[in-house]
């Protein structure tokens, strides 16, 4: 039966030729789709590695003041830290979780150099932020006297960098003049936002002198409102008369950020449900034609014993081998970018991909083929073969 069925199709093949290639770029639309969906969910089941509600920016811009800005900078900060509203604060650079700005460089251990995320703070940051360190300790002030730059690593730069031994404690290089020895390494940092994914990153603390780095994250009381941000900007105009001061919260900044993240899935899925409802549409439209077409050929099998599941049978078999042409040659197209390893990702995200575009299309041609499918199974033999 199914050796006559794929005959069948192949005879036909130039007639249905259109619709195989509609099907085969659902198939393609909607394996682009579900990558990226599995991609961003995937992500998303992931923990952030920090806590963010409590946590305020406030943004410091020096605009034309040039003079002695590193004491001015420390003096805020000492200021911030003296509010009651305030349990911890920590200077950090410019990017700051959910910002939109990033700090990329790499580091060098044994001639494997890995890229990631630099992150440049004082030793308050895991306060602020609640970082849970899975091994060592995060910097401090005393570290400054050592030898090596103080650096905290999270767990994928360590995988990366050092495979399967223990990145703690070890010397790695950033450049021949810059080297930094590893006191701490945390979990996760996802600081784009919860559908981001886990990449390697560095935390290096500040030099003393620092003039560049100016936003404070501040982490506040629960209960702290907008009367405390009118304060806290006023008084940080009076001490740093002519610079910038602007407050921003980071659960805002999260929402922002990932409302970027989700703009283009939803394009992506408004123009897949637009080719599937042409496909769906196209394949109803055929199969009622065929119906039409095929009376006499139908009254004539059912005359011959044909059972009503028997024709049912074979439309929606007939569609599936129709399916199955266009999902071979997508399939083709679909299986290279986990082989070439495109865009970087995992090949599991691809694999369920190609099964979930797979199912879905199946799921479609069969829900479009079922109706008329029934239509043709209910029709009488006799009034089939009085119409011929």
């Amino acid at each position: 039966m199914l050796r006559h069925l794929f005959k069948l199709i192949w005879n036909k093949k130039g007639t249905h030729s259109l619709l195989i290639i509609e099907v085969w770029a659902a198939f393609m639309v909607l394996f682009g789709v579900l990558t990226l969906i599995v991609f961003n969910l995937r992500n998303y089941l992931q923990p952030i590695g920090f806590q963010y509600e409590q946590v305020w920016n406030l943004e410091l811009s020096s605009n034309q003041d040039t003079t002695e800005l590193a004491p001015k900078l420390q003096r805020a900060i000492q200021r911030v830290r003296s509010y009651p509203q305030v349990t911890a604060a920590s200077r950090m650079s410019s990017n700051t979780p959910f910002s939109a700005n990033q700090i990329g460089n790499s580091i060098t251990y044994n001639k494997v150099d890995v890229g990631g995320d630099f992150y440049y703070t004082d030793g308050e940051l895991a306060k602020v932020l609640d970082i849970p360190l899975k091994k060592g300790r995060w910097y401090a002030e005393s570290d400054r006297v050592g030898k090596y730059v103080p650096i905290v690593i999270n767990q994928v730069m360590e995988s990366k960098l050092f495979q399967n031994e223990s990145g703690l404690n070890k010397v790695v290089k950033r450049d021949e003049k810059t080297s930094y020895k590893i006191v701490g390494i945390v979990d996760k940092f996802k600081a784009k936002g919860l559908f981001m994914s886990d990449t390697p990153g560095l935390f290096q603390i500040l030099d003393k002198d620092d003039r560049w780095n100016s936003n404070i994250l501040i982490k506040t009381k629960p209960g702290t409102d907008a009367n405390f941000e009118a304060k806290l900007v006023k008084d940080m105009a009076m001490m740093l008369p002519g610079w910038g001061v602007e407050v921003g919260y980071l659960k805002d900044s999260r929402k922002n950020r990932e409302n970027l993240t989700l703009v283009p899935v939803l394009i992506f899925l408004i123009v897949s449900g637009f080719l599937l409802t042409n496909v769906a549409l196209g394949l109803f439209g055929v199969l009622n034609l065929n119906i039409a077409k095929r009376k006499g050929e139908i009254g004539l099998r059912r005359a011959m014993g044909a059972t009503e599941s028997g024709v049912t049978s074979q439309f929606l078999g007939e569609i599936w081998v129709l399916a199955t042409f266009s999902l071979v040659i997508g399939l083709i197209f679909a299986v290279q970018f986990p082989l070439m390893n495109v865009f970087d990702l995992d090949r599991e995200i691809y694999i369920i991909a190609i099964l979930a575009a797979v199912a879905v299309i199946y799921i479609i041609v069969t829900l479009c083929a079922w109706f008329p499918s029934k239509q043709a199974a209910a029709i009488h033999p006799a009034v089939a073969l009085h119409e011929e």
